[in-house]
Order: C-alpha cells, then structure tokens, then sequence
C-alpha cells in the first residue's frame, strides 16, 4: 500500500477531469474494480471494468467521458488511459538507490562523475567514462571505457554498456540490457551459400567448410534523448557507422536491433522484434511483436509493422504491413479473400470432379476415331 493519500478532488484536478459526487474517503492507491477496497480508486476504462463496478468495494471510479453511476463516485475523463498513466506517476514507487558511491563500486579514475549520481553495488564504471548529474546506476551495471552517459537517467540491475557508447538525457534501461556489444558480422574468403544464394536464387557448391572471419566493430552506439529500452535487449554496436536510436523511442524486452541500424524519433518497439544490420526505421513507426526484418532494410516515417510480420523488402511513408512476407495490409486482406474463394472452388471442383472425368475419357475416346 502507498504512503500517499488523496481526496477525490486533488485527483480530479491532477487529470482534469470531472467530479460527479464527493466522497469523503482517502485515496491511496489504484486498481482494477474487481480488487478496489473502499480506499481505491478504481480504474474502469472499458466495458468490462465498467459492469464490474456494479459489485466493487471501491465508493469512487475512473471512467471514460459521460459515464455515471448511481452508486459511485466518479472522475469522468476524455482519455482515460492518459488519466491512468497520470495517476499510475502519482501512486508510483520508485527504486531504491545507494546516495553516493557504493563501497564495492569500481570507479576508474580517470571516470567523470557529475553531481548527484547514485552508483550502487558491484558498478564497474571504466576509463574515460562520463555520468552526467543525478543519473542513478543500480546494483551490477557495467560502463566500458569513454562511454558517455547523460543527465538524469535511471539503469536497473544489470545493464552493460559497451565501449564508446553514448546515451544522452533521462533515458531509462532496464534489466540486463546490452548495449554496444559487437556486431554480428562474418566473412568467408570466398563466396558462401548465404551470397551464391542471395545473387543467384539457389545455393551452389556447399560441400566445404570455409574459415569464417569476424567482422570488428569499430563504431559504436548511440542513443538520443528520452529513450526507454526493456529487459534484455540487445543493440549492436556499427561496423564502422554508430548504431544510432532516436529521441522518444520506446523498446519493449527482448527486442534485438543489429549493428549499423538507424531507428528514428518515436517509435515503439515492441517484445520479441529482431531488427537485421543496417535498417533504417524512420520517425513514429510501430513494430508490434515478433515482427523481423530483414538486414538493408527501410521503413518509412508513421509506418506499422504488425505482429509477427517477415519483412523482406522496404516500404514507404505510412504504410501498413503484416504477413510473412510481409504486403501492404490491404494487399494482404485480398490474399486471404482469394484464399477464402479458392477454398469454395475446390470444394465445387470436387463436387463435379466425376462429370470432369468422364467428359475428358469421352474426349480422348472421340480423339482415337
């Protein structure tokens, strides 16, 4: 239970919205109806939240626009899921962080510490590395040597950060994320299946193993402004460009970027989407999960990826696209319609299929006189 109590009408005011009744009980935290006690607000932004206040324990409610109850209070708000996230900040608790330095921490001394940086337990902060002011590093993070960190950013447990890494203002990287190590990037001395396929549509040859040499990454990593990046992502440092990820752009767990990939200003990234070498994502593209795409790669501005999308080929401005591989949605809606016909021929071919017989039996008979 939060430390922190509200009247109805400090909340009303926090997201401008509008108060039916007045309770007289204080408010300390926010939750579904179907676990709200009489000092919960309880959150009923669809339909389904809205018939479960009905039997909730909650006397006050968060509701969309023009929703009023007889039995509850409620806060009547135009969008409810940014009400939500404005009342999601007011209940939230923050991590706890060592204030200072902590004793196990491992700071080189040629490291530049801003003021009012917090470094926790078994931090390893390397040569030349820069920590901008009141930037907090949990327990376990790892800096390697110059990278550079801005102002006000907040590292959970675990993260590693490669050499030469920037990432500038209030950026927020969560658990176990890797950041800036090498790229995957090989080379045989003599053309591979993955080229001759490439080029000629087939694999040629294949019967001998190559040496296979490693690629370093001379480049490295950089990530602008405002950035948020899950648990256990991985982005690639460049080959000889940085890997650059833009302002305001958002990326969910598990998401792999590969080195040399250029992702714009506002995006959203979501779980599971791997992202091959030297893509370009322009500004306000979503990828929704478990989408992949192919490396030399471009998605133009305010594009969505769907779910799951095999995206082999590049796509303008706005464009919706989904399937394996990956269409324009309306192209892709058009196959399954096709399909969904084909699926009523075949069943009428079949219907028939004896009469079809017997006409062509009785043409190849007609043929031998």
């Amino acid at each position: 239970m939060s430390a922190k109590a509200f009247k109805l009408e400090e909340l009303t005011g926090m997201v401008k919205g509008i108060l039916t009744k007045v309770s007289d009980c204080d408010i300390n935290k926010v939750a579904p109806p179907s676990l709200a006690d009489e000092n919960t607000l309880a959150l009923a932004l669809g339909e389904k939240e809205i018939e479960d206040l009905s039997s909730t324990k909650a006397k006050c409610a968060l509701v969309p626009l023009g929703v009023n109850l007889p039995n509850i209070s409620t806060i009547e708000v135009e969008r409810p899921r940014l009400a939500m996230m404005t009342l999601l900040n007011v209940f939230y608790e923050a991590p706890d962080f060592y204030s200072g330095i902590h004793p196990s921490a491992v700071i080189h001394p040629e490291a530049k510490i801003g003021q009012n940086v917090s470094i926790g337990p078994n931090v390893v902060v390397s040569r030349g590395v820069e920590i901008g002011d009141n930037t907090k590093l949990l327990a376990n993070i790892y800096l390697g040597k110059f990278a550079k960190v801005g102002n006000d950013c907040l590292f959970h447990p675990g993260v590693n950060i490669g050499d030469f890494v920037q990432i500038k203002n209030r950026c927020i990287i969560h658990h176990g994320a890797s950041i800036g190590a090498d790229g995957f990037s090989f080379v045989t001395e003599t053309p591979d299946n993955i080229e001759t396929a490439r080029s000629e549509g087939e694999v040629k040859g294949g019967n001998t193993n190559q040496k296979i040499y490693k690629i370093p990454s001379l480049g490295s990593v950089v990530i602008e402004d405002d950035v948020e990046i899950g648990a256990n992502t991985a982005i690639d440092r460049g080959t000889i460009e940085n890997t650059t990820v833009g302002a305001q752009t958002k990326i969910d767990d598990l998401v792999m970027i590969g080195h040399n990939c250029k992702i714009g200003k506002a995006c959203m990234i979501v779980s599971q989407v791997g992202i091959a070498g030297s893509c370009k994502i322009g500004d306000r593209v979503v990828i929704a999960g478990q989408a992949g795409l192919k490396d030399h790669t471009d998605i133009g501005d305010d594009s969505i990826v769907l779910a799951k999308a095999g995206v082999t080929k590049s796509f303008p401005a706005k464009s919706v696209i989904m399937g394996a591989p990956a269409v324009p949605r309306k192209d892709f809606i058009k196959r399954m319609k096709y399909l969904q016909e084909a699926e009523v021929m075949v069943q009428k071919y079949k219907k028939y299929q004896h009469l079809l017989e017997d006409y062509e039996k009785f043409l190849n008979e007609d043929a031998k006189i």
